[in-house]
């Protein structure tokens, strides 16, 4: 006589766009029920006001200089009590894929002090697995639904800080001193390090990092997107 197998009782909501990580599929091989959506923000919700952003080493490093991670970690911030950021990859590469390790440690500690966001370090897909799994496992289930209506962010003044405290060097106050004697984010941007370094607190050093990061071209940059732009 077959038994019919009970379903799942543990689930974890996945986003989308992480199928590819494979973690999806170890999740579901300890019998995890994954439901896989399209999530505005985090990549996955292991229980009721518990979101997790998964970020590789590369990833979390490119966010810091293209102005998305601190605006990512107020948007967890504002809609889950407890968000929760994963740095998966081997710290020990950090040398290898930035020039100045402080400002990506810097940015580790505004997310830990700032945003009172806990980062939690996996070596790899699978340990990230094992942990959704213990987090999973850990919060109680019954607390309320997973999936809420989330709140988009108009702050634009939020939004200005947040982009000009991506640069390198930059806090939230020197942002808002740049903002007072700029007006508006571009006009910081298409400033020179001669005007940026009379910003109170900046100085010639700093303005010269800022303006040598933004001056810098990308690798991601293809040599047939400039003429295209130029028809």
């Amino acid at each position: 006589m077959r038994h019919r197998m009970d379903p799942p009782t543990h689930r974890i909501i996945v986003d989308e766009r992480e199928r590819r990580s494979g973690i999806p599929d170890l999740l579901k091989s300890v019998d995890i029920n994954v439901e896989v959506k399209t999530l505005p923000i985090g990549d996955y919700i292991v229980a009721h006001e518990t979101v997790v952003e998964r970020k590789s080493l590369p990833d979390l490093i490119s966010s810091v200089f293209d102005g998305r991670l601190y605006d990512q970690c107020d948007r967890l911030r504002e809609n889950f009590e407890h968000p929760i950021i994963l740095m998966e990859g081997n710290v020990d590469e950090i040398d290898d894929i930035i020039e100045n390790p402080l400002t990506f440690y810097g940015a580790v500690s505004r997310i830990a002090l700032d945003f009172k966001i806990p980062i939690i370090p996996t070596p790899s897909a699978a340990h990230t697995a094992k942990l959704l799994v213990s987090m999973c496992l850990k919060k109680d289930r019954a607390a309320g639904p997973f999936l809420k209506k989330i709140k988009k962010s108009n702050d634009v003044q939020k939004q200005q800080l947040s982009s000009l405290s991506s640069l390198p060097g930059v806090g939230e106050k020197l942002a808002g001193r740049m903002l007072e004697k700029f007006g508006t984010p571009l006009r910081t941007f298409n400033a020179s390090s001669a005007e940026l370094s009379k910003v109170a607190g900046l100085g010639p050093s700093r303005a010269k990092k800022i303006r040598k990061m933004l001056d810098t071209k990308s690798s991601l940059h293809k040599k047939g997107n400039q003429s295209t732009l130029q028809e």
